[in-house]
C-alpha cells in the first residue's frame, strides 16, 4: 500500500492532492495519462472513495486534472501553476499616442505566407472549423436566391442573420432582439463605428494592458490616446486602478474584453464584469467590449456578455463568427445600445453594405442548429491545443519563462526572461520560417519587450512542434548572449 504524504495540519483529500502532484513531479503520471480510478486509488492509499473524489475535485479546480464525462479524469498539460504569469501592480501611466510603425504590417505580411509556422496569427485552423457544413449552405442560399445574393444588403443587416445572433444571446441570459442588432464586416470594423461613435480626436480611451494590438492600430489612426490600465491576468480589468484614473483624467471610453482577453485570455468574473458596467454608468462613460471569443470558453458555463449588465444602454458589444467559424466571410456585428443612429449613420457613410451571400449562408448554418454543435467540438479542441502548446513551451523554452493559464481562446502569453529581447526573437525565427507576435505590439509603451504571443489554434504536427522547439532554442541563445 503506498503511504500518503502526510501533514498534520491538513485534510486527507490535501494528502492524496499531493501524491498525485508528486507523481506528476516524478513523471511517473504524463500530461494526457488517465489519473487512476477513484476505486483503485483508494485501496492503494487506504482512504475513501469519496476522498479521492474530493481530492481529485480539488485538483481540477487547480487545473491540474481535467474531468471528461464517462471517461474519468486526465492529467492537464497545464501542471504547473508556478509558471503563470503573475499579477504585476504598476502606478498609473499617462495617456500616450500610438505609433506602430511598419511592425504591424509585417505582422500580416508573414501571416500571408504558407510557408511560415503561424504562430503570430490568432485565428483557429481550418481543420477545426465545419467547412464543408457551411459551403453546403452557401451553395444552397446562391441556388435558391442567386439575384438576392448579388444585391446590396444595407444596415442593419439580413433580419433572418439578427435574429439567429439573438438566439445566441438568450442562451446566455442576455435579452437582445434583432432590432439591437447591426452586422458589420468583421468585428474590427464592429469597433471602429463603436470608438467612431463615443469619441473624437484627442480623446482618451482606457484599455486593458496587455490589449490586442489590433485596438492600438485603430486608435493610432484615429489620434485618440490610449490610457493603460492596470489587467489581471486571471480576472481581468482591475476596477480600483480604472476608478483611480477616473479621479485625475477625462476618460471617454473604456474598451476592454471582459471575456477571454487577447493575448492574455483572462475572464472577468460575473459580478467583477456587473461592477465594471455600473461603475461606468455611474459615471455616463461607455464600454465598449471586444466580445470575440466569449464562445470560446473552457469551462463548464458559458460566461455573459457585459450586454447582459447593461441598464442604461450605455454597453456597445462587438463580435464576429471570425474566431468560431468562417473569418474569411467577414461577418460580425454590433449591440451599440443608445449609440445605435450614430453608428447606423458611420456604417453608411464609410463601409455601407455588408456581403450580402456570406450574411444568407451564415443565417442559413445558424438556423440549422450545427453552430452550437460545433462549438462544443471548438472549446475541447482549442483546450487541448493549448494544453499542449504550454506543455511544450514549458519544456523547450528557458528557465524562468512564465506563461499565461487562458480561460478560453487560442492563444498564450509568454514572458520570457529578463534579457530576451522580443523584436530579436521574432527576426531571427521569421529567419527559420516561424511567425509569432511581439509583446511590444500590445502597449502603447511598448513595454512588454520581453514577450510573445504564440498562436495555439493549429494542429500539433510534427512541424509545428519542432517549430516550438527551435524558437525555445532561438530565445535561449538570445538569452545566452545577453548574459554573455
Amino acid at each position: 500500500m503506498a503511504v500518503l504524504p502526510s501533514k498534520s495540519n491538513s485534510f486527507k483529500y490535501d494528502q492524496v492532492s499531493r501524491h498525485i502532484s508528486g507523481l506528476i513531479e516524478k513523471g511517473e503520471l504524463k500530461p494526457g495519462d488517465k489519473a487512476p480510478s477513484l476505486r483503485i486509488l483508494s485501496k492503494q492509499l487506504g482512504v475513501s472513495i469519496s476522498t479521492v473524489s474530493q481530492a481529485y475535485l480539488n485538483l481540477e479546480d487547480q487545473g491540474v486534472l481535467n474531468a471528461k464525462p464517462q471517461s474519468g479524469f486526465f492529467i492537464n498539460t497545464i501542471v504547473n501553476p508556478n509558471n503563470s504569469i503573475a499579477k504585476k501592480t504598476s502606478p498609473a501611466g499617462k495617456p500616450r499616442k500610438v505609433k506602430f510603425g511598419d511592425l504591424f504590417e509585417e505582422i500580416f505580411i508573414s501571416a500571408n505566407n504558407p510557408r511560415i509556422v503561424p504562430f503570430g496569427t490568432s485565428k483557429p485552423s481550418m481543420e477545426f472549423m465545419p467547412v464543408k457544413s457551411l459551403t453546403r449552405a452557401t451553395r444552397s442560399i446562391i441556388s435558391r436566391y442567386p439575384e438576392k445574393c448579388m444585391d446590396y444588403c444595407f444596415p442593419p443587416g439580413d433580419r433572418k442573420l439578427r435574429e439567429q445572433i439573438a438566439l445566441q444571446y438568450a442562451n446566455t441570459n442576455t435579452s437582445v432582439s434583432a432590432d439591437d442588432i447591426i452586422v458589420t464586416s468583421g468585428a474590427t470594423e464592429a469597433l471602429s463605428l463603436s470608438i467612431q461613435a463615443v469619441a473624437k480626436r484627442g480623446d482618451i480611451i482606457a484599455v486593458e494592458t496587455p490589449t490586442y494590438f489590433s485596438v492600438l492600430r485603430l486608435i493610432e489612426k484615429m489620434g485618440l490616446l490610449a490610457l493603460e490600465i492596470e489587467t489581471d491576468p486571471k480576472t481581468g480589468m482591475e476596477l480600483d486602478a480604472l476608478e483611480d484614473a477616473f479621479e485625475t483624467m477625462d476618460i471617454q471610453a473604456v474598451l476592454a474584453s471582459p471575456n477571454i482577453s487577447n493575448p492574455l485570455g483572462c475572464l472577468m468574473p460575473e459580478e467583477k464584469k456587473r461592477a465594471l458596467v455600473n461603475l461606468l454608468a455611474e459615471r455616463d462613460v461607455p464600454l465598449i467590449e471586444d466580445d470575440v471569443y466569449r464562445d470560446v470558453y473552457f469551462g463548464e458555463r458559458s460566461p455573459r456578455s457585459s450586454k447582459s449588465y447593461d441598464f442604461n444602454d450605455m454597453v456597445l458589444s462587438c463580435s464576429s463568427f471570425s474566431k468560431t467559424l468562417a473569418p474569411g466571410y467577414r461577418i460580425g456585428w454590433i449591440i451599440p445600445g443608445r449609440y445605435k443612429t450614430k453608428v447606423i449613420e458611420l456604417k453608411q457613410a464609410t463601409f455601407s453594405a455588408t456581403s450580402s451571400i456570406n450574411q444568407f449562408a451564415m443565417a442559413e448554418f445558424l438556423s440549422s442548429g450545427q453552430y452550437d454543435r460545433h462549438l462544443v467540438r471548438l472549446r475541447q479542441s482549442m483546450r487541448e491545443q493549448v494544453e499542449k502548446g504550454r506543455f511544450l513551451i514549458s519544456t523547450h523554452f528557458p528557465e524562468g519563462t512564465f506563461i499565461s493559464m487562458p480561460q478560453g481562446g487560442n492563444v498564450l502569453w509568454i514572458e520570457m526572461p529578463r534579457g530576451c529581447n522580443c523584436i530579436e526573437i521574432f527576426n531571427r525565427a521569421l529567419q527559420k520560417n516561424i511567425g509569432v507576435t511581439p509583446g511590444i505590439l500590445f502597449s502603447s509603451t511598448r513595454k512588454f519587450k520581453n514577450h510573445l504571443r504564440i498562436n495555439c489554434g493549429f494542429p500539433w504536427n510534427e512541424i509545428n512542434i519542432q517549430a516550438i522547439v527551435t524558437l525555445g532554442k532561438i530565445v535561449s541563445d538570445v538569452l545566452e548572449e545577453q548574459r554573455s
